[in-house]
């Protein structure tokens, strides 16, 4: 009988040994083994031990009998932590795998007992081995075991279940256990998206400096991944600390592979929308945080019921802004998102000369591959860039606009100037309702407030405003996605008649409103009919 049994000395040696058995022989011997089971759990061989030939039939013996329950057993009573304590039968009706050995006086568990060294070879001998006798925390420790889906007791169980279930084949058991893997990692990965995409639509930051398990705050994914679980069992089940060691989804490099995943599903929704439209792309280069040159593009085309679409198709790491260097980085985009440049019909840059030069700017190197990509430069911008330019070459703008910014430092760094300017204001209204007009209080800043209450401050600022008012109506109206450059061309047209008008006609009225306002607020108002001298003794100049 004892080929059934593994020795020390010649493992697997058994098939040698039975060659010269009759089957009729190893049956009965067979037959024997398993009429000869230890009971007591405390006192089995380990399965490990059994021939490999035999393992199935012994471990359907042990489970046809069930686990060792002596629930009539005097319990014996061990001092623990000062206390006496032993082994409580109840448990046998909570714990359907709980087995008790009279000889040792521990407690076992049938199932791992039978298949625990069919997953693992190495862990907690507490309910197999060695037993469990720690009864001061015995339900605890039992739940303990028991663990979460896809623990080494669970797959113990599982195992049992199959080879009682006599039409259970092995590629069953193996396809089943690989479906429950597969839809415990697909509810894990889905929660894992789901954060995700709430953090992109939202903009928010993924991590945190301290991502232990003892720190308060574990970054935005972390916690809205624990919210998750605290808020669906079923998610609870597969995430965190209940996922396997290699799949639970929060490494970085995970959390910016899934990213990099929703940026291609976007990036293809977009080329599928866009499909083989003519098209044209917006191009603008910048350095990010990091110091690294960054080439953002956008996508403008007309979709099928005639609505100018823009799509921001994302920002690429250039090593310089060189039009060599943008032209090869666009190349790369159309090549791996299908695009055609015989599709391309518009391209629009800032007027940098790199991007708008005529001899090696990315525009004419654009233009030499397909002449019909005409180059058109932001209407709106080149409105800014006018006006920037213009103010600081007139030296009363410049100054003008070196002191507002001197007056929106001073306020807005301090939150008892802002109170104060907010309680100012208050007053002045009150009092405007009451009396039907408006006084200044004492300013905080005495150099400020005497710049600021001057005839040439208050001239500058109504005539600026009125400048900036009309140019910014254009500039809005120029941004607008469906607008057309010829309709673009008549606004900048209207702009620059109004602006004439303004310098040949709205002189008188300007001085008339700064005047009016300088009277109620108690500002000087020059004669214009006396004489004034330029700076510097110049001369005199009659005005």
């Amino acid at each position: 009988m004892e080929r059934f049994f593994k020795r020390k000395s010649s493992l697997g040696s058994s098939d040698s040994v039975g060659s010269s058995r009759t089957s009729s022989s190893r049956q009965s011997e067979l037959d024997e083994v398993l009429a000869n089971l230890q009971a007591d759990s405390g006192l089995r061989i380990r399965m490990i031990e059994y021939d490999t030939n035999i393992r199935d039939e012994v471990r359907r013996a042990y489970l046809q009998k069930g686990p060792c329950q002596p629930r009539g057993h005097s319990f014996p009573q061990s001092n623990i932590s000062g206390l006496n304590r032993r082994f409580i039968p109840q448990w046998f009706d909570e714990f359907d795998w709980l087995e008790y050995s009279v000889s040792k006086d521990a407690a076992f568990c049938l199932y791992c007992y039978l298949f625990k060294s069919n997953f693992e070879q190495v862990g907690s001998e507490a309910f197999t081995g060695a037993g469990f006798k720690n009864w001061k925390k015995g339900r605890e420790r039992m739940k303990v075991h028991v663990g979460p889906v896809g623990s080494v007791h669970n797959k113990a169980r599982e195992a049992a279940t199959n080879l009682m279930n006599q039409n259970t084949h092995i590629e069953t058991a193996v396809s089943k256990h690989s479906e429950q893997a597969r839809m415990a990692y697909r509810r894990c990965l889905i929660a894992s998206i789901k954060c995700t995409k709430f953090l992109l639509r939202q903009g928010l930051s993924f991590r945190r400096n301290d991502e232990s398990a003892t720190s308060s705050n574990k970054g935005n994914y972390l916690e809205l991944l624990q919210f998750l679980a605290d808020n669906d069992e079923k998610v609870k089940e597969v995430v965190l600390e209940n996922a396997p060691g290699n799949l639970k989804l929060v490494a970085p490099k995970i959390q910016k592979d899934i990213v990099n995943a929703c940026a291609g599903e976007t990036l293809d929704v977009i080329m599928s929308g866009l499909k083989d439209r003519f098209f044209s792309i917006l191009v603008d280069e910048a350095r990010d945080i990091s110091v690294k040159e960054q080439m953002a593009m956008v996508l403008r085309y007309v979709d099928d019921k005639g609505h100018v679409i823009e799509r921001f198709v994302g920002v690429q790491h250039v090593t310089d802004t060189t039009s060599s260097s943008l032209k090869d980085a666009i190349d790369l985009f159309f090549s791996s998102n299908g695009l055609s440049f015989s599709k391309l019909r518009g391209q629009g840059y800032d007027g940098a000369s790199n991007m708008r030069g005529e001899l090696k700017g990315l525009k004419t190197k654009i233009l030499r591959e397909q002449p019909c990509a005409y180059y058109v430069h932001c209407f709106a911008h080149q409105l800014q860039l006018a006006l920037v330019a213009v103010a600081k070459k007139n030296i009363d703008i410049a100054s003008f606009f070196t002191t507002t910014n001197s007056v929106v430092n001073h306020v807005g760094a301090s939150c008892k100037r802002r109170d104060a300017l907010r309680a100012q204001l208050q007053e002045e209204l009150v009092i405007a309702f009451e009396n039907d007009c408006l006084i200044t209080g004492a300013g905080e800043a005495n150099k400020i407030q005497r710049e600021i209450l001057t005839f040439q401050f208050v001239f500058h600022l109504f005539l600026m405003k009125a400048i900036l008012g009309l140019t910014n109506d254009v500039s809005q109206a120029l941004q607008k996605k469906d607008q057309e450059i010829v309709n673009a061309m008549a606004l900048v047209k209207s702009c620059k008649e109004k602006l004439h008008w303004m310098r040949n006609n709205g002189f008188d009225a300007l001085v008339e409103e700064v005047s009016s306002f300088c009277d109620k607020h108690h500002i000087d108002v020059p004669n214009m009919d006396e004489a004034f001298v330029l700076p510097g003794g110049q001369g005199v100049m009659l005005q």
